[in-house]
């Protein structure tokens, strides 16, 4: 029905950037609200950030000022650019998307199958 692919994780030095995308592809009519989550190993998922279709924003404390979330509509892709980065940013970071698919009357809580972000000291 709806599939989230992400892409752009990988292995960074402490202090250095990634940018990490999501494109979102199916039986979508529109999409509501777009985020970044993230799971480090032992811990529960969190949310690190989520923008609304009108481009609304909301971080984590632990982000703020170091990540960027923005998206494309005509796209339906989601980013997320991340620059300072820290040790404690490692985790396994899933996208997701609060989808209204093409029938008009269904909405789907949607999850990529994540992408391993790892940052040195």
């Amino acid at each position: 029905q709806v599939q989230l692919v992400e892409s752009g994780g990988g292995l960074v030095q402490a202090g250095g950037s990634l940018r990490l995308s999501c494109a979102a592809s199916g039986s979508i009519f529109s999409i509501n609200i777009m985020g970044w989550y993230r799971q480090a190993p032992g811990k529960q998922r969190e949310l690190v950030a989520g923008i609304s279709y009108g481009g609304g924003t909301n971080y984590a404390d632990s982000v703020k000022g170091r990540f960027t979330i923005s998206r494309d509509n005509a796209k339906n892709t989601v980013y997320l650019q991340m620059n300072s980065l820290k040790p404690e940013d490692t985790a396994v970071y899933y996208c997701n998307a609060q989808v209204l698919t093409n029938n008009g009357l269904t909405w789907l809580n949607s999850w990529g199958q994540g992408t391993q972000v790892t940052v040195s000291s």
